[in-house]
């Protein structure tokens, strides 16, 4: 049996029951492990992405800080398997993401910055669909669905046309596709962007409830306060590099009589995080 094959066969294994899957096996306790990871674009004087290596461990709530032009995007669409790093290792659960980017697409789901809802659907079609794309049988992609639009206030707007949803339905909807095959990890891009306050702080109050539940979240944002508030460790990342990682109390302790993040990001940075 070739590698092909048998990385087929795991896959649709996995379909067959994506709610009974059993918690990866990785012993070391790595949801994302990242070693030496470089990628630099042709025509290009400089890396994006310049060696850079960190763990998050299984459980957290993982941050990833920097300004604009940091390499943040090129770093998540790595992890995602969107981009092909130049050189390192990036390892999803202990899947190289380059040998193994179905299986590792089976295992992790992206909420991007802005809105990538297919317009043309209903609401509840919509989930179904994401759901079907990921072999999760019928009837149970059906509950699933109508559970996720209860959890996230959208029961009575299921039938919608998602063109007609506001940003911070939009948003909500995007949280529920996401969720709909049950993934381990979860890439947030700015969750909370441009949302208005009770919006921002429903997204919140979810992303600890999935994270209560033992899921696994990796968080970019821009929010100080967002950073503060939701990850157990934050990585700093400027030019590429990963200038600091550690826990929020932590870091403020890198500069003497910081009281805020917004403190420690300036010294390390010598801008502000929306630079």
């Amino acid at each position: 049996m070739t590698e092909r094959t048998k990385d087929t066969t795991a896959v649709q294994q996995e379909q067959a029951l994506p709610g009974d899957r059993p918690t990866p096996s990785n012993e070391d306790g790595c949801a994302v492990e990242v070693q030496n990871l470089v990628k630099r674009y042709p025509k290009t004087q400089s890396n994006a992405v310049d060696g850079i290596s960190f763990v998050a461990k299984r459980g957290e709530i993982f941050g990833l800080l920097g300004p604009n032009g940091a390499g943040k995007t090129t770093a998540i669409g790595i992890l995602t398997t969107g981009v092909l790093p130049s050189s390192g290792s990036a390892k999803i659960l202990g899947l190289d993401v380059v040998a193994n980017p179905v299986r590792v697409r089976q295992r992790i789901a992206v909420v991007p910055q802005k809105s990538n809802l297919d317009k043309r659907l209903r609401a509840r079609e919509l989930l179904i669909f994401h759901a079907s794309y990921h072999g999760v049988p019928r009837v149970e992609r059906e509950a699933r669905a109508d559970r996720l639009l209860v959890e996230f206030g959208l029961a009575d707007r299921g039938k919608d046309n998602v063109n007609h949803y506001s940003g911070g339905m939009a948003q909500r909807l995007m949280l529920a596709r996401a969720l709909m095959h049950t993934p381990y990890v979860l890439f947030l891009d700015e969750p909370t962007n441009s949302l208005d306050p009770q919006s921002r702080l429903f997204i919140w109050d979810r992303i600890r409830s999935l994270n209560q539940q033992g899921m696994t979240i990796f968080l970019t944002t821009h929010d100080m306060d967002e950073a503060e508030q939701l990850c157990d460790r934050i990585a700093i990342m400027d030019h590429g590099r990963i200038l600091v990682l550690d826990t929020t109390d932590e870091l403020k302790k890198l500069v003497p009589g910081s009281t805020n993040l917004e403190d420690v990001f300036i010294a390390l940075t010598g801008r502000t995080l929306r630079s």
